[in-house]
């Protein structure tokens, strides 16, 4: 029970370190993206914290797996390196004994990995699109950056010289659209007004901007004539109640409606995350014998074969996923070969590692 403590916590808290390092890269390196959105106004600054933590589920689907198999390649590649290994077989640890302690730890891992796919994961990426697209399908004042040109919706560009009381008024308002009349006949048009701000109809739940002070010009393509209009106060439709964000990509259907979907997309999807946890076991088997060095090679000397093995599988996946998508090759077969011939691999260099010895 000591031994098993001590090589689970070994290898848990490497796995941690490994997992923090790679969580804030890829983390930054979306913020960034983001945070560059936001600041040219696409987005507004304040959803930020909130799209970076529904991704997180995303990101510890992809980062978990990884840092479990560095962090066993590491943790015992020091204990060879110390010669502890030496010790625990002198004091009659088998092989088959490292490999169950490894596996408890590894099913930990697989149920968080498994419960990122199968369930926290699409509807994050969910949540995530919905908020994204009700930005691109409306004026946020929060999100409009004063005395600049912003697109909204379809055909329409804005543009505000302020943005007073609580983001909730826009001062100096400019409107371009380019829409089509009920004939199908294009039509251009530019509204100027002193004051905007933005409301929703109680009844039908459709949101308008509403101008006040103003005047519009309309032209339509082809015709040297325009029309002017002034204005008290006009409303400007940003959006219906019943328009729907488009969510039946595969990617953010929940894992049960992918068992009863016979699309292409949805079955590589749904071969993803169920193949997600079994990843883990895969590389645990993979990882015992590739963390086995001697002294004088040093505790790294594996992990570049390891990186590239691990490289290898992932991108055998991808690779299988697209195909599977695509129909140029079939669910039935699938993934699982792949999963299967890693799998091989793993127990090929275990028995050899143990007729090899352990600590040899």
């Amino acid at each position: 029970m000591i031994i098993f403590r001590y090589l689970a916590r070994e290898i848990l808290l490497t796995m941690s370190a490994v997992a923090g390092v790679l969580l804030l890269v890829i983390m930054g390196s979306r913020f960034i993206r983001y945070f560059s959105n936001a600041a040219e106004g696409d987005i507004p600054a304040s959803i930020l914290g909130s799209l970076m933590l529904y991704h997180l589920p995303g990101f510890l689907e992809l980062i978990l797996p990884l840092s479990f198999f560095l962090g066993i390649l590491l943790a015992y590649g020091q204990l060879y390196l110390n010669s502890e290994i030496t010790v625990l077989v002198a004091c009659g640890t088998s092989p088959n004994r490292l490999l169950t302690v490894s596996l408890v730890p590894a099913a930990l891992v697989a149920v968080l990995v498994g419960v990122c796919s199968l369930w926290l994961t699409p509807s994050s990426a969910l949540h995530n699109e919905l908020m994204l697209e009700e930005q691109r399908s409306k004026i946020d004042f929060s999100s409009l950056a004063p005395g600049r040109f912003q697109e909204f919706g379809k055909g329409r560009t804005a543009y505000a010289s302020d943005v007073a009381e609580d983001d909730r008024r826009l001062k100096e308002v400019f409107i371009s659209e380019r829409q089509a009349r009920s004939d199908g006949t294009p039509e251009s048009a530019v509204t100027r007004a002193e004051l905007g701000y933005q409301v929703t109809d109680s009844e039908t739940g459709s949101r308008y901007l509403v101008l006040e002070d103003g005047e519009r010009y309309s032209i339509e393509a082809g015709t040297p004539e325009a029309e002017r209009l002034e204005f008290g106060t006009y409303a400007v439709r940003l959006a219906r109640a019943s328009e729907v964000v488009e969510t039946g990509s595969a990617e953010f259907l929940m894992t049960n409606e992918l068992f009863n979907s016979e699309d292409p997309e949805a079955q590589a999807q749904l071969q993803w995350r169920l193949g997600a946890p079994m990843m883990v076991f895969v590389l645990t088997l993979l990882a015992m014998p590739l963390s086995r060095v001697n002294p004088r090679q040093g505790r790294f000397a594996k992990l570049l074969p390891a990186i590239f093995l691990y490289v290898a599988y992932l991108s055998l996946l991808l690779a299988a996923m697209d195909a599977i998508g695509s129909g140029s090759l079939p669910a039935a077969i699938g993934m699982w070969p792949i999963h299967g011939v890693f799998l091989l691999l793993g127990l090929m260099l275990a028995y050899h590692s143990q007729r090899k010895g352990m600590s040899g």
